[in-house]
């Protein structure tokens, strides 16, 4: 059993939408930001960084933070979506931390801007920039393969997917990037991927 420390956000969203794609037995333990649960006491034995999401798999009492960690973890003990080969095992590692290192904060410090009340003319026009940069090197990657890293779908795409997927709440106007809308499409086709964005309910 996999207790997931999580809420509602792309991150929390990659490791539900993993559990569902693996099909591992899990529990959804919701902490709710809004109420700082992330800063527990209990928690931070968890996640020390005071963040989600989490795991504890509750088959070796191991604890898991960091999403990227988890879904390799997840990956591992499922045998799915991480491939054996090295080469082929890099090429997702590499997307995968592009994702975590670029992706998730680049797209996050634009959310956090965009939703401010009074603009900040500056940190929006940075952000944005270097997001739309972003969804460019993603478009020219598929625009060479299917999937993220490459013919098959992988904890790269499942990363990717919570993220790319909020365009609209960015203000990115998403027919600018066709493979990356081709893509975006495609994983949200998918029944685990479906029922992973509604956990925690």
């Amino acid at each position: 059993m996999i207790d997931l420390y999580t809420a509602r956000t792309p991150n929390g969203y990659k490791i539900s939408i993993m559990l569902e794609e693996v099909g591992l037995p899990y529990r959804a333990l919701k902490i709710d930001l809004s109420k700082g649960e992330q800063r527990d006491p209990k928690y931070l034995k968890i996640n020390p960084n005071g963040k989600i999401p989490a795991i504890v798999d509750t088959e070796t009492g191991q604890c898991v933070f960091e999403s990227g960690a988890i879904l390799i973890h997840l990956a591992e003990k499922s045998g799915r979506f991480f491939p054996d080969e090295s080469r082929r095992r890099m090429e997702v590692l590499q997307w995968l931390f592009f994702q975590v290192g670029s992706i998730g904060p680049m797209l996050g410090q634009l959310w956090h801007f965009v939703d401010l009340t009074q603009p900040v003319p500056y940190a929006l026009d940075r952000y944005r920039k270097e997001t739309l940069r972003l969804y460019g090197v993603v478009d020219r990657r598929l625009a060479e393969a299917p999937f993220i890293a490459g013919d098959e779908y992988t904890i790269a795409d499942i990363a990717h997917w919570p993220w790319l997927r909020v365009y609209k709440a960015l203000g990115i106007d998403i027919a600018e990037f066709p493979n990356v809308k081709r893509w975006i499409e495609d994983v949200a086709a998918r029944p685990a991927v479906q029922k992973g964005i509604t956990i925690p309910g």
